[in-house]
């Protein structure tokens, strides 16, 4: 078990390098980015700190960013998984991969509506942040215990062929060639009300230029419980 440094100081019950209920790898912005002030406000919590905040004052938006506030503001790169040999291994073998690739310009983002969903998403491609998302797929897998077959089932449903296969192998249908590097805002809703109120809250800060330095550790302590971002694995060592 490892040892939390800053458990004394956030006063949380248990520690937060022990190891948890899940693990994942996520893009986050540095913490003295506008955009992570921004897109923590939005969801209503800080994932670094555990702190809740006030969120905008739109109707039901409370409501409407439960499931994105427990996950925290992030991208997924590792989707959340259980962990096969412990916290100790993965989060070694996860910092020598982010020690073994660069940093890069993360493009502008634009908010974007998936299938009701609202999210932030790349304005343009970006080769290196495919290239991350699939070395770390494909070089943290070993750590994942694979879910049942009646979960793996009802995570299938209105899948592509492609997706289903990914689900099987990876326990993830967003992955390699069907990544979409996505910041969800909003749970689905038809009509989404939330665009314009999202632009106007994110505004300038979706166009500011940034880099991809480091890779977010989070976990999650229990089932249901948030997603906490514990440490920054640095790219390129």
């Amino acid at each position: 078990m490892m040892a939390c440094p800053w458990c004394a100081a956030c006063g949380a019950r248990g520690c937060a390098l022990a190891n948890p209920y899940r693990a994942a790898i996520y893009y986050a912005p540095e913490t003295d980015d506008p955009l992570w002030r921004q897109g923590s406000a939005w969801l209503g919590r800080d994932a670094a700190t555990g702190l809740n905040l006030p969120q905008p004052a739109l109707p039901n938006l409370p409501a409407n960013t439960e499931a994105p506030r427990r996950y925290g503001f992030h991208a997924t790169l590792k989707a959340p998984l259980s962990l096969r040999f412990g916290l100790k291994p993965f989060l070694a073998d996860a910092e020598a991969l982010a020690a073994a690739l660069p940093p890069f310009a993360l493009p502008p983002l634009i908010v974007t509506s998936l299938n009701g969903f609202l999210a932030l998403c790349l304005a343009t491609p970006s080769p290196a942040l495919h290239t991350l998302e699939t070395v770390l797929v494909r070089g943290l897998d070993r750590h994942r215990l694979p879910e049942d077959a009646q979960t793996q089932a009802q995570r299938a449903q209105g899948r592509t062929p492609r997706q289903r296969a990914y689900i099987a192998r990876y326990g993830y249908p967003l992955v390699i060639e069907e990544f979409l590097f996505h910041m969800t805002l909003t749970a689905a809703l038809s009509p989404n009300p939330y665009h314009a109120p999202a632009e106007a809250h994110f505004g300038p800060a979706l166009s500011l230029p940034r880099r991809v330095e480091s890779l977010c550790l989070f976990t999650q302590h229990q089932p249901g419980a948030p997603f906490r971002l514990i440490r920054r694995l640095k790219l390129g060592g």
